[in-house]
């Protein structure tokens, strides 16, 4: 099986120190760093897992680097802060005419709205492939109708919403994760085992490579919801991003 995944990319970094006192010049936190993680995030999440759970592919993805800095407490594993650079005037995706879109089983749109991708472009890939996997921040209009099945989490759900209520053709479509409680498909509610939640960055994208691989060998949309579920929360159990070990999923 051959994937291509399109969408924006970025590296995922995670400093882990400590915080012992303030700056004497302001009431800020010092932050110690002690140790560095780094990871492809984004698109380049999704594509990392995908070829680890043993699919080939291929991706087209920004070339300028975006990169994600977050500073962690390393012993409450909490967030200080995050500090984002790259995102500024993001190049479009161009030349989408020239894709060989037929030599792939299943094209992924990986869509983080950064730029790289518009929804015109998004509407020209779900017309020149019968499978198309679309996980966006963008809010959902007709321009997706084409797509095979949409992820999104609960918030992007709660804010898109209202625009859903027009739209029969989205029912089918639509898979809502909701975190700790699973997802929703067609109003049915998929649950997860209970497990401590120590890291959910990245998380979705763990959860949308495991729904493409699993479709393409079963083309059982809700068994591919439940193994997708399954993969991200082995993820979620470990600190910062992290790629799905097909061993763990025995």
């Amino acid at each position: 099986m051959r994937v291509l995944v399109i969408g924006d990319s970025c590296k995922d970094v995670f400093d882990y120190g400590f915080c012992e006192r303030l700056a004497p010049a302001a009431p800020v936190p010092v932050f110690v760093s002690r140790t560095r993680k780094s990871n492809k995030g984004m698109a380049g999440n999704v594509f990392e897992n995908l070829i680890n759970l043993g699919l080939e592919c291929d991706i087209i993805t920004n070339k300028k680097e975006i990169v994600k800095t977050r500073f962690v407490d390393e012993g409450t594993n909490h967030m200080i802060m995050r500090l984002d650079s790259g995102e500024e005037n993001l190049e479009r995706i161009s030349n989408l005419h020239l894709i060989p879109f037929e030599k792939y089983d299943a094209i992924v749109v990986s869509d983080y709205n950064k730029g790289f991708i518009a929804s015109e472009d998004i509407e020209y890939i779900s017309r020149k492939h019968s499978i198309v996997f679309l996980d966006t921040k963008k809010l959902i209009g007709d321009w997706a109708r084409d797509i095979s099945f949409i992820k999104i989490n609960k918030t992007e759900f709660e804010r898109t919403k209202h625009l859903f209520e027009q739209k029969v053709w989205i029912k089918e479509k639509l898979i809502v994760t909701l975190g700790s409680e699973g997802c929703v498909y067609c109003d049915e509610k998929f649950t997860v085992d209970k497990v401590e939640i120590k890291d959910l960055t990245g998380a979705g994208d763990t959860f949308l490579s495991g729904l493409v691989h699993n479709y393409l060998n079963t083309r059982d949309i809700k068994q591919s919801i439940k193994f997708a579920n399954k993969c991200a929360t082995i993820v979620v159990q470990q600190k910062g991003v992290n790629i799905i070990n097909v061993n763990n999923l025995d």
